[in-house]
């Protein structure tokens, strides 16, 4: 592997850990929102991520196709006529879990590029007197 590859490694590997971390903070910010007559509630999306030669590349964004959390409340205007309401499928904690998770390889690839930087600048300065 060459300083080159190996920097712009580390490069793919930032751009789609940032990629997660905003696909992770709309689900976050749409954790609570519900079905209306008009349209479904929110849908977890997921960031499918491929190895390539040259680091990873952002494969696509789907959405979850896990059944929306229902709960019931009759008095609720957006019930159906059983009195549920369906709520987005976003679970919050696994969310956040996942953001910790996106946050380290982050850290992890900006380590890795500070490495390789510092390696081509030693080697760069070998022969200097």
């Amino acid at each position: 592997m060459t300083i080159g590859s190996a920097l712009r490694a580390s490069g793919s590997g930032m751009h789609a850990e940032r990629m997660r971390l905003d696909v992770i903070s709309a689900n976050i910010a749409n954790a609570n929102s519900i079905q209306t007559p008009e349209q479904d509630a929110y849908r977890r999306k997921l960031v499918i991520l491929e190895a390539t030669d040259n680091g990873v590349r952002i494969e696509s964004v789907i959405e979850d196709e896990s059944p929306l959390r229902s709960v019931s409340e009759p008095d609720n205007p957006m019930a159906d006529a059983r009195g549920v309401v369906y709520y987005s499928n976003v679970n919050p904690v696994m969310e956040m879990v996942n953001m910790m998770s996106a946050t380290r390889s982050y850290e992890a690839n900006i380590a890795a590029f500070n490495s390789t930087k510092s390696m081509l600048q030693s080697a760069l300065n070998i022969g200097r007197v």
